[in-house]
């Protein structure tokens, strides 16, 4: 018989993990609800176990998902249609409308799992690359408590929410990182191209030759040469830095490294701020436990330093210490967070002063965002100018140089 690895939360909101020995997933989940315990995930261990060759290379796994934007709209398309019609029937409709061939057939999977009779929540777990733990949980305290709509709607906004933060980065980075490169380009092709050209004439000038002026024909010559030296070596240093992050104390060093940083360590520390905040005033709404919801945000914020704060926060509460204090204690979150928690807890509203502390975060970075790469831009500029200016220099000394001696 198969043996079954769950994580549960209990009546009063303890989490609780274990196996059981169940012929199918179906009987799994109903030994667990004859204890009235909500049911988080549900695993066969032995699906966990990967049969490998040792030494042998894994290669990643490529299992499509929903992105960011298209999980966002199909979960406000689902609100919608919950609204007007059966839970079978909105996932048909929207699954035989979505465009994309991949969304379509992960879509047509959940929508069998829904026909063979699975719980929503529970169909979901068919594509676990496209929804994610905190997701399914949200499904299934919507299923369970009969506000599945409502619960919805809400995921919707936040991942809408979600989906607009992070088109906001790209648009603040894609400009910037795009000139960089252009004028990274144009300065190598000045000196690949142009400076070995014009600085042909000065080979049999009898004055020594100004010291910037040789300096640049240096660089020129190392570059039109050895330029794949310089390429092999980046890649190394970046492998050797991708190697290197794999390793969980450099991973953690160097993200405390990054939040000590100015201004990058501040929008980072917003970023992960408002995305706990959000997530966590969903989860309240949809009365699912704090202690779930920290546990699952954990799982999303990427910087490992806010990680393992944000587990250390949930052992807090787990043992009674409120999450206002818990957050302060952290000392990682904007002290803006820990003020309207506090103010949430004592007004028993801490869904509503969560959601109001997101709202004034993301504000915060957008302002923030739009302000620094309004001065990196004309930086990027200036300093592609000073650089173009001293080629140019370095060409035109030699040239003034010889004129004074001609006495032209």
């Amino acid at each position: 018989m198969p043996r079954w690895s769950y994580l549960a939360v209990d009546p009063g909101g303890k989490e609780r993990r274990g196996a059981i020995d169940a012929a199918s997933m179906p009987a799994a989940r109903a030994q667990l609800a004859t204890r009235r315990w909500h049911v988080l995930t549900l695993d066969e261990t032995a699906a966990k176990t990967r049969r490998t060759t040792p030494g042998a290379i894994q290669m990643p796994s490529r299992t499509p998902k929903l992105a960011g934007k298209a999980l966002a709209l199909f979960t406000r398309q689902f609100a919608s249609l919950m609204t007007v019609s059966p839970l079978e029937e909105a996932l048909r409709t929207i699954s035989r409308q979505t465009e994309k061939a991949k969304a379509r057939a992960i879509l047509t999977n959940v929508h069998q799992g829904v026909v063979e009779g699975l719980p929503l929540a529970e169909a979901l777990r068919r594509e676990p690359a496209s929804f994610p733990p905190i997701y399914r949980a949200m499904i299934a305290a919507g299923e369970s408590s009969g506000s599945l709509p409502t619960i919805a709607e809400r995921l919707a906004d936040m991942l809408e929410k979600q989906a607009a933060t992070r088109a906001r980065i790209f648009a603040a980075l894609a400009y910037p990182v795009i000139l960089s490169l252009m004028a990274i380009g144009v300065v190598m092709l000045l000196m690949i191209s142009v400076v070995p050209r014009v600085v042909e004439q000065f080979d049999n000038a009898a004055q020594q030759l100004p010291f910037l002026t040789r300096a640049v024909i240096a660089i020129s010559q190392f570059l039109s040469q050895y330029w794949w030296v310089l390429g092999v070596g980046l890649a190394l240093v970046v492998l050797g830095f991708l190697r290197a992050l794999a390793v969980p104390a450099f991973r953690y060093r160097f993200d405390a490294m990054l939040l000590g940083v100015p201004f990058i360590g501040r929008l980072i520390r917003d970023v992960h701020a408002a995305s706990l905040a959000r997530t966590l005033a969903t989860m309240i709404d949809a009365r699912l436990p704090l202690v779930d919801g920290l546990r699952l945000s954990s799982r999303t914020v990427s910087n490992s330093v806010q990680r393992r704060a944000l587990e250390q926060i949930t052992e807090k509460v787990r043992a009674g210490t409120s999450l206002s204090t818990a957050l302060r204690e952290a000392g990682t979150f904007p002290p803006l967070l820990v003020y309207l928690a506090a103010s949430g807890e004592s007004a028993g509203r801490l869904g509503d002063m969560l959601q109001r502390a997101a709202d004034y975060l993301e504000r915060e970075f957008s302002q923030f965002t739009a302000a620094a790469m309004a001065l990196l831009e004309p930086l990027i500029i200036i300093v592609m100018g000073v650089i173009v200016a001293l080629i140019i220099l370095a060409i035109l000394l030699p040239i003034l140089q010889l004129q004074d001696l001609t006495g032209l």
